[in-house]
């Protein structure tokens, strides 16, 4: 994997699981590991420390609801609305769409939101170009994915994304919820279309790959969507229900920049897909325990295991889930699928979908080491520093 500020945070992972300090009573006599003791006949055996828990460390400093709201990432209207939103509930992050006053998109406005959150606050935008960019009009418009695909090499875009990465962060944004790795031949203008690069997977590999080198080199998180392939879907997610190919069908298209990018560093948007061989009838991928397993796991097609942050496509405006789902049972039950952080376009709700997910833990639907596990993979890719 790169050295890179995203990679940073993995390392940190491996730091809070393997760092070692405390007083000297947390220590135990080595030879209980069946080491041999280097002490003389009567002198006391050498003692061992005994490995010290960072992560519970961090975990420490919130309230189960305040665990509960850094697997949130909530989209806000303007500053007002930030403000109240971190400062009364404490989510993880917050969202900056299209409907968000666009004074907000400046660096002293943003500082002043990050630091009403006790650990880093993830900032989010839509970024991919061409019809989905939410900055454009302060950092500058660039075509299509598709259109840089059939005109620039990986490596001119590469370094284009590096100077539009660096742009985004300077600004206050921490997450760009972009490269869109979907592979698909639609017209430009359908839900996916233009926004894929290709419907030649070698070829969305390249040009994401490039993509995430470069938000890592300036330290700006990258996520790969829809987990696992919206390129080939029936229909518009915004709009309605969309089934995809059976997942057989997927393994040698949708889903190869995934397999292939999976250790990147990037995390994963799970689309609200449904996926015959997959996903159970109803149940789109964004809220499927098969879905997100074959992702963690990785055996189902192929790739390594993804230890990274799993998050949603948006829960709250999209009627493959709304015309199903409450906002309250849909983050619940994409949390319990195992999705690590889910992602809405308001507010409004945040405070009722803690108060059922606190309800979820408490009865044991939603396990309370699962919402652990899931709270430290998120201040890894945060950058959060574990204490230790």
């Amino acid at each position: 994997m790169r050295k890179s500020p995203v990679v940073v945070f993995a390392v940190l992972a491996a730091v809070a699981t393997a760092c070692s300090g405390g007083s000297s009573s947390e220590t135990t006599p080595a030879a209980s590991s069946g080491a041999p003791s280097s002490a003389a006949p009567g002198e006391a055996s050498p003692v061992a420390p005994v490995p010290k828990d960072c992560g519970a460390d961090y975990l420490a400093q919130f309230s189960q609801r305040e665990k509960l709201a850094q697997l949130l990432t909530v989209g806000i209207t303007g500053s007002d609305d930030a403000t109240n939103v971190v400062t009364s509930e404490q989510v993880g992050g917050i969202f900056v769409g299209s409907w968000t006053d666009p004074s907000l998109l400046d660096k002293s406005q943003l500082d002043a939101v990050k630091a009403l959150a006790k650990v880093p606050l993830m900032v989010t935008i839509d970024e991919e170009g061409g019809r989905v960019s939410r900055a454009a009009k302060v950092i500058g418009a660039i075509p299509s994915a598709r259109e840089i695909a059939q005109t620039d090499t990986p490596e001119q875009y590469y370094q284009d994304t590096l100077a539009r990465s660096k742009a985004l962060k300077d600004l206050g944004i921490t997450v760009n919820f972009a490269p869109d790795v979907d592979v698909s031949s639609q017209p430009d203008d359908s839900v996916i279309g233009d926004r894929s690069f290709s419907d030649d997977p070698a070829v969305v590999t390249k040009f994401a790959d490039a993509y995430i080198r470069a938000s890592n080199e300036v330290g700006l998180g990258s996520v790969i969507k829809h987990f696992p392939g919206h390129g080939s879907g029936s229909g518009d997610s915004h709009t309605g229900a969309v089934t995809t190919p059976p997942l057989s069908e997927l393994q040698n298209k949708d889903l190869v920049p995934f397999r292939d990018l999976v250790g990147s560093g990037a995390a994963v948007m799970v689309g609200h897909l449904d996926v015959p061989g997959l996903t159970d009838p109803g149940v789109p991928a964004s809220i499927s325990p098969a879905a997100m397993s074959l992702l963690r796991e990785g055996t189902g097609y192929g790739a390594a295991p993804f230890d990274g942050p799993i998050f949603t496509d948006d829960l709250g405006g999209m009627a493959a889930i709304t015309a199903r789902l409450s906002i309250e049972e849909a983050v619940e039950a994409a949390l319990v699928a195992g999705a690590d952080n889910a992602l809405w376009i308001s507010t409004s709700a945040v405070p009722q979908v803690l108060d059922r997910l606190e309800q979820s833990v408490a009865s044991g639907k939603l396990p309370a080491d699962k919402v652990d596990a899931s709270v430290l993979r998120m201040a890894r890719y945060k950058g959060a520093p574990l204490p230790c």
